[in-house]
């Protein structure tokens, strides 16, 4: 027993180190894009000096001296040595001299940027990869103020971590909303979207409110015993005492057919950066590349305000497939063309002639490659947008296996599934009990973490096999039914009324 319970806790040790490890060089490769001009000047490489070990004694690639020589400061002696040479070994010297500088300096904000995400041990450690850190009085400083700073923080209370959604945003309100009386399509459009604008609004006052937005894992801690079985128990989170972690995710992100014409972005694409951005469609019919949904929109404002996310994190973006992912039609069904394939496929497929699979599919992953680069996280949301509590068990395998045939090659594979229609497997009280035949499937297929819908403030379900949790709906209806006073399941987050668009209409009840 001993020698298994000794095993046990060194593969959760490695597993727990593995893991942060892998989340330390994401957040690393991500900051250090940041500092891509920088390092473009400085001509050493920024990402030699953060995440070689300051020992190690060996050649940076490219150029003639090691590390440790090239990012310590200049020897006053040497100084004095090249003052006295020819003028070109004194420039060289000033040269060094600069990039050293220039080094320091992105180390440090590079620093400051890891400790404004409460990120305090990496921050330290990023200071200390700079040679001579010791004999720097600005840099011991930093270190002592990132130590104190994380002497402060408390633990984040699990159960009272609360998750928040949305559905793609509305960018024209006018557009969308229009024909209340006569467009079923225009009403469904009022009660589940959220627009731009109700989405600054309420990003910003959460924000205000001193909310911080945390990774759906971060809620856990994972091990691994001797025998590859993966257990789960609530993780550590430290924040301010003044802060409130949440969790954020989209649904739907997806660009369906049926959004076209209504004031929606119509994909995800690249911009000139690399970043990930949406296209829209103008009523004149122009096309426009900007921030028009929650992904653009999240990560702008995180890189204005980085203390609005813990270690970096974004959300969890939740995908169907029927429809293709992120506005490019990547489901083998627009090539093998079924005997039901529906109305708005054979539409889409008539006005674009030169349609390919492979070109569809190979951008949509190039653009989910670039958005799980800034630190989202991909989900299934099931292939047709299925009611896995209504469902049969030969359709939940048939519906999973074509998104794990269709959508997971180009987002990679995922532990977490986020229920559609708000259905669940079982009732919150009794959870997920080992003769569940869905529960067991789905677990078999990798997933470990289950979402649904549920307008608590908080309801969070960890056991040693899996973690459940409820989210909560930031849509046109609970938008609007809070800022009249007939609800008051948001007043947590924020004043409905202080957010809910103009330009929305009265949202109809739900039948």
């Amino acid at each position: 027993m001993e020698k298994h319970q000794d095993t046990y806790e060194r593969k959760s040790n490695k597993e727990q180190g593995r893991k942060y490890r892998q989340r330390k060089r994401d957040m690393q490769k991500r900051l250090i894009k940041t500092f891509f001009t920088l390092l473009v000047m400085t001509g050493i490489g920024i990402t030699a000096v953060v995440l070689i070990p300051k020992n190690d004694k060996g050649k940076v690639s490219g150029q003639g001296e090691s590390l440790q020589t090239s990012a310590k400061p200049v020897d006053k002696e040497e100084e004095s040595k090249d003052l006295g040479s020819q003028e070109p070994d004194v420039q060289k010297s000033q040269e060094k001299q600069d990039n050293v500088d220039e080094v320091r300096t992105a180390v440090i904000t590079q620093a400051d940027l890891l400790a404004a995400g409460y990120d305090y041990d990496s921050a330290i450690e990023t200071v200390k990869s700079f040679e001579g850190y010791e004999r720097d009085s600005e840099l011991t400083a930093k270190i002592t103020d990132y130590e104190n700073r994380k002497a402060t923080c408390v633990p984040v209370d699990i159960d009272k971590v609360t998750h928040v959604f949305y559905h793609s945003l509305v960018v024209d309100p006018e557009l969308c909303f229009a024909n209340q009386d006569t467009d079923p399509q225009a009403v469904g459009n009022n009660q589940w979207m959220t627009t731009i604008e109700e989405f600054n609004k309420i990003t910003q006052t959460m924000y205000d409110e001193g909310y911080v937005l945390v990774d759906l894992h971060d809620m856990v801690k994972e091990t691994t015993d001797e025998n590859g079985n993966v257990h789960f128990e609530k993780g550590e989170i430290m924040l301010p005492p003044d802060k409130k972690a949440f969790v954020l995710s989209v649904d739907d992100l997806c660009y369906y057919h049926s959004y076209d014409g209504y004031g929606y972005a119509s994909k995800m694409v690249l911009d000139e950066n690399g970043k990930p951005k949406c296209e829209y469609i103008q009523r004149d019919g122009t096309t426009v590349v900007g921030d028009y949904d929650v992904v653009p929109l999240m990560n702008k404002f995180i890189e204005e305000h980085p203390d609005a996310s813990y270690h970096g994190a974004r959300g969890t973006i939740a995908l169907t497939g029927y429809n293709g992912i992120l506005g490019y039609r990547t489901d083998i069904s627009y090539q093998t063309k079924p005997a039901d394939m529906n109305a708005d496929k054979l539409k889409w497929l008539e006005e674009h002639p030169d349609f390919s699979l492979d070109t569809e599919r190979a951008e949509a992953k190039k653009v989910a490659d670039a958005i799980k680069e800034q630190g989202w996280r991909f989900a299934s949301h099931t292939w047709g947008h299925l009611k896995v509590g209504e469902a049969s068990m030969e359709r939940l395998r048939a519906d999973t296996e074509k998104w794990k045939e269709n959508v997971e090659p180009l987002v990679g594979s995922t532990d977490t599934i986020i229920f559609a229609h708000g259905q669940d497997l079982a009732e919150w009280t009794t959870g997920y009990t080992p003769d569940n035949e869905k529960y067991n499937y789905l677990k078999s297929q990798g997933f470990n973490y289950f979402c649904n819908v549920d307008s608590q403030q908080y309801a969070v379900q960890i056991t040693d096999t899996y973690f459940r949790q409820g989210r909560r709906n930031l849509d046109g209806y609970r938008i609007y039914y809070n800022s009249i006073g007939e609800m008051d399941s948001l007043s947590d987050l924020f004043n409905a009324s202080d957010v809910i668009d103009p330009k929305r209409p009265p949202v109809p009840r739900l039948n």
